[in-house]
């Protein structure tokens, strides 16, 4: 594996920069994959908006200039890549994001990649219920365990209300579960 600092300066160099990229892709894609996933649920929709997400890093390497962490970078482009797949996929189907969420949490039931039981599916709609950018908090600093800290960098917003939107978001989903428990 590559030091984050090398690979950059790699990806910044003409003739180490198809290399680069490839490792670059092979050191991530997992990660952002399911930061990705956790958006846009589908597993289809993930794999477009991660090349979208891979396009714009290799287009834009040069103009990152070192102030945040390279990954930090790529999961900024990576959540404003699902968040402008969503609004797109909404009005390109003439519905709202809410009924989009609907109908993509009733396929997530049917969805092969999806491996959950009874209880994560309910998990998985009380998520699908929350507003984007609290989803977007719960679901890095739940499934991937970001600090706040990392969540202010990549989001660029204060601890504070990242905080106040995770602990929102918990409520919400709990309160979701309770209320349609089936058990």
């Amino acid at each position: 594996m590559v030091e984050e600092k090398e690979l950059v300066t790699a990806l910044q160099t003409e003739a180490d920069k198809e290399s680069a990229f490839r490792e670059l892709v092979s050191q991530y894609k997992e990660r952002l994959y399911w930061q990705i996933r956790n958006m846009v649920l589908d597993h289809d929709d993930a794999d477009d908006v991660l090349q979208n997400t891979f396009i714009k890093v290799f287009r834009n390497i040069n103009s990152f200039k070192g102030d945040s962490k390279l990954h930090t970078w790529m999961y900024r482009i990576a959540a404003n890549e699902s968040i402008t797949f969503l609004n797109k996929k909404a009005k390109r189907n003439n519905v709202s994001i809410e009924n989009m969420k609907d109908n993509a949490v009733r396929k997530l039931e049917s969805d092969v990649y999806f491996e959950g039981d009874a209880i994560q599916l309910q998990f998985q709609k009380a998520i699908a219920t929350l507003p984007e950018k609290q989803r977007l908090i719960f679901t890095m600093k739940y499934f991937e365990d970001h600090t706040f800290e990392e969540l202010s960098a990549i989001l660029e917003t204060s601890v504070g209300g990242l905080k106040s939107s995770y602990h929102i978001a918990v409520k919400k989903i709990t309160e979701f579960i309770k209320t349609n428990e089936t058990l």
